[in-house]
């Protein structure tokens, strides 16, 4: 984006701008560079150098260090016929004329050069005269750019005076901007076009050629806040028979992305993503770590969005989310002491949607189940743990609900009591509780029952019991 548009105010202008129809720009077309300066005021160019003076006097106490009042920059193109165009940078400048003031100077800085442009403008003594106290309005366009530069463009006054001064950083628009793209030379040049074999999970891109063009470098890379290699880039060569280059890759990430340039400094990198919009491979970067019991996930490109834990209590149904376990999407999630639960899952939401996965499900993983039968006291019923390993549950009454998780009464939650191991090589009890005939048996009740020795734990429960001798399993 760039901030400013056409100075405010009546202005003499000494260029010829126009918002052409030149493949419908959105970025500005000018004839010709030149200067412009508010109406009233007579303002001379000086000639370019590429000297920056980095030396200064201090301003009279009549001066206040915000007589400079604003820094506006933005890109322009210059176009001939035949030839594509060329790109200016904008500088739009405005200051309130002081007496001991003569101009202004506009200084780009090309930061990975350090190359320094300066132009300058000078009001005439006449002009000074009369125009004390009121605003000055200037427009420079002659600053030559190329395409993805990055510059620091400083705004002095003519003297310098000590501390009067403003800064910008500016970035040019590279070829990936419509505009950019399809009027700048360089952009066609560097352009190349791929195709994605799924079966052999290879991209094959076809390199550009041109007569007296150099090497060309292409390469897979993940895109971070810089795209960082995956693997080394290949070199095509100018005297090489094919054009075409394979590179593999291993999984159909949105941030995998091609990046193609000519073996020349400073050339422009294009790039390309041909899996954007896939983003199945990420939500599947789940770990699970038994030392101590910790569920991770670390995706392999940038997300927004959130991630939670939740209870999904049968296929296909609702996934309710647990209770203090949302985070950020941002980087890598950590999530210490889960249980093991099938019904256990994660479930990732964007901007585009939602995903879930239950990473205990299909891998194995041993858990815990629950019983219910008849208790050997009266009037009640006995809920019963088994586990491959000592843990420790609680049991609640709860009542269903449509569409949500079923209303829990804390009021009758009940401990179970740990019991003797037994055999491991078969399902240990390891805890029981007994809880109350006609609280549990009324239609619309169901029994849940937790691990409480972990952070986060997914419940097993049973609902609508029919009270028969033999009562339910929960697995």
């Amino acid at each position: 984006m760039h901030a400013g548009q056409m100075l405010a105010g009546p202005a003499v202008v000494f260029l010829s701008l126009t918002w052409s129809t030149y493949h419908s720009l959105a970025v500005p077309q000018i004839a010709e560079c030149g200067l412009s300066c508010s109406q009233g005021f007579t303002c001379k160019s000086r000639v370019s150098r590429n000297i920056f003076n980095s030396f200064c006097r201090q301003p009279p106490t009549s001066m206040s260090p915000s007589v400079l009042e604003a820094l506006t920059l933005s890109t322009a193109m210059k176009c001939a016929p035949h030839e594509g165009c060329s790109l200016l940078l904008r500088v739009q400048a405005s200051l309130t004329l002081h007496e001991s003031l003569r101009g202004l100077e506009a200084c780009s800085m090309n930061l990975d050069t350090q190359e320094t442009q300066c132009q300058s403008v000078r009001v005439s003594r006449a002009s000074r005269r009369r125009q004390v106290g009121r605003q000055l309005q200037v427009h420079f366009d002659c600053f030559e750019v190329s395409v993805a530069q990055s510059l620091y463009v400083t705004l002095r006054t003519v003297p310098h005076f000590c501390g009067v001064q403003l800064d910008q950083q500016y970035h040019v628009e590279d070829c990936r901007d419509e505009d950019v793209g399809r009027n700048v030379p360089v952009c066609f040049a560097e352009k190349f076009s791929y195709w994605v074999d799924r079966s052999r999970k290879v991209i094959l891109v076809q390199v550009p050629e041109a007569p007296g063009a150099p090497d060309y470098y292409v390469r897979l890379c993940l895109k971070w806040f810089t795209c960082e290699d995956v693997g080394a880039p290949v070199r095509v060569t100018v005297n090489r028979m094919s054009r075409t280059v394979s590179l593999p890759y291993s999984q159909e990430l949105p941030c995998l992305c091609l990046e193609g340039w000519s073996a020349t400094p400073d050339a422009v990198r294009m790039q390309a993503c041909p899996f954007e919009d896939e983003t199945e491979a990420l939500w599947d970067a789940i770990r699970y770590h038994p030392g101590d019991q910790a569920l991770s996930w670390e995706p392999a490109c940038p997300v927004s969005g959130h991630v939670s834990l939740c209870w999904r209590p049968g296929p296909g149904a609702l996934c309710h989310s647990l209770e203090h376990s949302g985070r950020p999407a941002r980087g890598r999630v950590q999530y210490p002491l889960v249980d093991t639960q099938p019904q256990l899952c994660l479930k990732f939401s964007t901007s585009r949607g939602f995903w879930v996965r239950c990473p205990f499900h299909e891998r194995g993983f041993q858990a815990w189940k629950m019983t219910v039968q008849p208790a050997a006291s009266q009037g009640h019923l006995r809920v019963t743990f088994f586990s491959p390993s000592a843990a420790h549950f609680q049991v609640h009454l709860c009542r269903q609900r449509k569409s949500r998780p079923p209303a829990c009464r804390p009021a009758l939650l009940a401990t179970a009591r740990p019991l003797a191991s037994g055999d491991l090589t078969a399902d240990p009890v390891v805890a029981f509780v007994n809880i109350p005939r006609d609280k549990a048996c009324v239609p619309g009740t169901c029994i849940q029952g937790w691990r409480t020795d972990v952070l986060f734990s997914a419940p097993q429960q049973l609902c609508d019991l029919q009270c028969t001798a033999t009562q339910g399993t929960a697995d």
